[in-house]
C-alpha cells in the first residue's frame, strides 16, 4: 500500500491519508470543500461546495497517477436531499460524459457546516 499526499489538496484534520494507492486502485479520503492553498472553508452555494470538493478528489487523483476519467465509483454525503439536482448539475458539470457509479447518502451534519463531502474510488491510468 502506498500513502499519497499533496499539497494541492487540504491536509488531513485527523488520523487519515488523502488517499491510499492498493492493487491499482486510489482509495480517496472523503474531500470536503475547503480551498487549499488558504484553507478557505467554501461554504456559500451548494454547488460551488460541489465543485470544490471535487477539485480536491481530482487533485488527489493526480497525485496518485489517476484522473477523474478513471473514477470508478463515488460516495456523496449531503445533508439536504432537497439539494441533490443543484448537486446533479455541479457534478456532471465536472465529470462531463464519465458517469462512475455513485451512492448518494444524506447524512445529518457534516463539520463546520459543509453540506457535501465526496469520496471516491478510482483506477490508476495504465501507462502507454
Amino acid at each position: 500500500m502506498e500513502k499519497v499526499f499533496t499539497t494541492n489538496a487540504p491536509q488531513p484534520a485527523g488520523h487519515y491519508s488523502q488517499a491510499i494507492v492498493h492493487h491499482g486502485l486510489v482509495y480517496v479520503a472523503g474531500q470536503l470543500a475547503i480551498e487549499p492553498t488558504t484553507g478557505e472553508r467554501k461554504l456559500a452555494s451548494i454547488e460551488e461546495q460541489t465543485e470544490q470538493a471535487l477539485n480536491n478528489v481530482a487533485a488527489i487523483l493526480e497525485a496518485a497517477g489517476s484522473d477523474l476519467h478513471h473514477v470508478l465509483k463515488t460516495t456523496v454525503y449531503i445533508t439536504d436531499i432537497d439539494l441533490w439536482g443543484r448537486v446533479n448539475e455541479a457534478y456532471a458539470k465536472v465529470f462531463g460524459d464519465h458517469r462512475p457509479a455513485r451512492a448518494i447518502i444524506p447524512v445529518k451534519d457534516l463539520h463546520y457546516g459543509f453540506q457535501i463531502e465526496i469520496e471516491a474510488i478510482a483506477a490508476i491510468r495504465e501507462e502507454s
